[in-house]
């Protein structure tokens, strides 16, 4: 029998989850919802997260664009998506909710930009 201790992050109360695994079956304890027990038999067999990072941009407003995954991607793809999204370029303008990647990594998730930046505009007096 193995036992794996969790902390439960889908709720503010943060549960300490331990979950014993015998013969490929998951009993999970210390949970205080369903929640808990859906989030420590998901962690254990498929881990997922989202991912926010900024990417360049020319002709904004400013140098960095913030992004998203529009949804949880695998978690052992976080570090080859972050090398993919180091190398992306957009120019401005973008709105928020574009979509500036498509498909990463064939997971079928898309990455959007989360904040709207316009065309800079040079001022001279």
């Amino acid at each position: 029998m193995e036992e794996r201790a969790l902390i439960c992050i889908v709720c503010p109360l943060g549960c300490h989850l331990t979950v014993t695994i015998e013969d490929s079956k998951m009993k999970v304890f210390g949970n205080k919802c369903s929640r808990g027990e859906a989030y420590a038999k998901k962690e254990l067999t498929a881990p997922t997260r989202m991912l926010t990072t900024t990417i360049k941009i020319k002709n904004a407003m400013l140098d960095r664009l913030p992004v998203k995954t529009e949804m949880p991607i695998p978690k052992e793809k976080i570090f080859p998506c972050m090398s993919i999204l180091n190398k992306v370029i957009v120019e401005a303008p973008v709105k928020r909710g574009d979509v500036v990647v498509e498909n990463i990594l064939d997971t079928g998730v898309n990455i959007v930009a989360t904040r709207t930046l316009r065309i800079k505009i040079d001022r001279q007096v």
